[in-house]
């Protein structure tokens, strides 16, 4: 007699891995130019830096053992100093945590703020992991539509006026991922001023902005109300493998994760804490260090962004590259991009399809592009790569 396999819950018959991810898979070939992941360069990540780092944690046990759930209390005194100067106001201590990367604290928001059902309003293109963390959590999910100034705040207010009422928006105001633009000023404004006058929470997902090329981002969201969460990370401007995230949040928010991660792994590394602390401690070299980040991503950025240029004209329509870590393209004259994709992999390059960050479909003559991860040369050899596939 077969053993009765025992169900899995019923929420994972809505999710889907990520396209991204799973398009990763198929894009490890030497041969092929990759665009399509969202790595930072490991080559200008410091390992020098970070064995020093490391080396000195050592030195004691202390970092070996557990630590506190929202985080090794020296790293969020230097967070809470960097996020007071980043929000020009004093951020107290109890209002900093620090999780597993700015993606757990995503989740964890998600098992927070939202019930099964509950509103949640993203940007559209979406980041897919938003998605899915908002999918797991039962939420009903809108989509706003952006522009070169970011999210469409004028959509939103429209459907505030129609008596939606979202639990939470959640943005990703600096240099988006996948849309390439960040949120201007008034925009910035109207969305606090939304969020106070109706009662939600936004989320302000802020992994890249420390990230900018010519001029840096403007003041966040989280300046101009109490009712957004801030979250940021170490992975873009130090290493992905510290996984160190943080969020800024009201203190009861805050307790309400900490019951929360206590459930799913009781705490952080107390060893990558230091090391995150000592580096992001640091600031003359920490200033050198990430300023040579720019200078070389602002490079690619723009090498990428006149390849596509010059290689297609008018066929393709791409973003401004003005910082962190992706171009957001479409095509013009109607082709598919997902249909597109395996000629593409065949002449050797790779790249998002744009229907992958749809919410609802769509976007099917679009695609994403990463630069960070090759030279101006190599670059401009993956455009003449697609500009061949693309016939």
């Amino acid at each position: 007699m077969s053993p009765t396999i025992p169900p899995l819950a019923a929420k994972l018959g809505g999710l889907q891995s990520s396209a991204i991810r799973d398009l990763l898979k198929l894009t490890t070939r030497a041969e092929i130019i990759g665009l399509a992941g969202g790595l930072p360069d490991a080559e200008l990540m410091p390992r020098e830096r970070i064995a020093v780092a490391a080396d000195a944690a050592l030195r004691s046990a202390g970092p070996l053992q557990y630590t506190e759930s929202p985080g090794w209390r020296p790293l969020r005194a230097v967070l809470t100093e960097r996020e007071s100067a980043r929000l020009g106001r004093t951020v107290d201590l109890d209002e900093v945590f620090v999780t597993h990367g700015s993606q757990q604290a995503l989740s964890l928001l998600a098992e927070v703020l939202l019930d099964p059902g509950a509103l949640v309003v993203v940007e559209d293109p979406a980041y897919v992991g938003a998605l899915q963390v908002f999918r797991a959590a039962g939420a009903r999910i809108v989509a706003v539509p952006l522009d070169a100034e970011g999210m469409r705040t004028d959509v939103l207010a429209d459907l505030l006026a129609r008596g939606e009422r979202p639990a939470v928006v959640h943005t990703v105001s600096n240099f988006h991922n996948p849309g390439g633009v960040t949120m201007s000023p008034q925009r910035r404004a109207h969305l606090a001023e939304l969020a106070d006058a109706h009662g939600f929470w936004v989320i302000e997902d802020d992994p890249y902005g420390e990230l900018w090329f010519d001029t840096p981002a403007p003041a966040p969201v989280a300046t101009y109300s109490r009712n957004v969460i801030r979250l940021s990370s170490a992975s873009k401007i130090l290493a992905p493998s510290l996984r160190v995230g943080w969020m800024v949040a009201p203190d009861p928010v805050c307790r309400a994760v900490e019951l929360l991660k206590q459930g799913a792994d009781l705490c952080g590394s107390a060893l990558t804490h230091q090391i995150a602390a000592d580096l992001l401690a640091d600031e003359a070299w920490l200033t050198a260090h990430v300023d040579h980040v720019r200078t070389v991503y602002g490079t690619r950025a723009k090498s990428l962004v006149h390849a596509v240029r010059t290689r297609f004209g008018d066929r393709v329509h791409c973003t401004d590259a003005t910082g962190g870590m992706f171009v957001w393209a479409d095509f013009t004259d109607g082709t598919d991009t997902q249909a597109l994709l395996p000629r593409a992999l065949e002449a050797g390059v790779a790249y998002v399809p744009g229907s992958a960050f749809a919410v609802d479909g769509g976007y099917r003559n679009s695609m994403r592009m990463c630069f960070t991860t090759s030279d101006a040369a190599i670059l401009t050899e993956a455009v003449d790569r697609l500009a061949r596939a693309a016939g």
